[in-house]
């Protein structure tokens, strides 16, 4: 596990402590979760999601990478 040291704005750092007790969970489990839903993930899952997209579509694997990077676009821009 790697460890990385961020600033943070002291309003926007109380409120990610007060967050993580009213949830009982830790900092960095919601740092982890916010990274994950603005769609950064390591190579290997991104290699599987092509992999599925590839298998459920039965398309080649530039459409599928074309469709994997056109749905994470979209997520972001959520």
């Amino acid at each position: 596990m790697s460890r990385l040291t961020i600033t943070l704005d002291d309003d926007l750092h109380r409120a990610l402590k007060e967050t993580a007790a009213r949830q009982g969970r830790s900092i960095s489990g919601l740092i982890e979760e916010s990274l994950r839903l603005r769609g950064i993930q390591s190579m290997e899952n991104a290699r599987q999601l092509v992999a599925r997209a590839r298998s459920e579509a039965q398309c080649s694997e530039a459409d599928a990478i074309s469709l994997a990077v056109e749905e994470t676009r979209a997520h972001r821009s959520k």
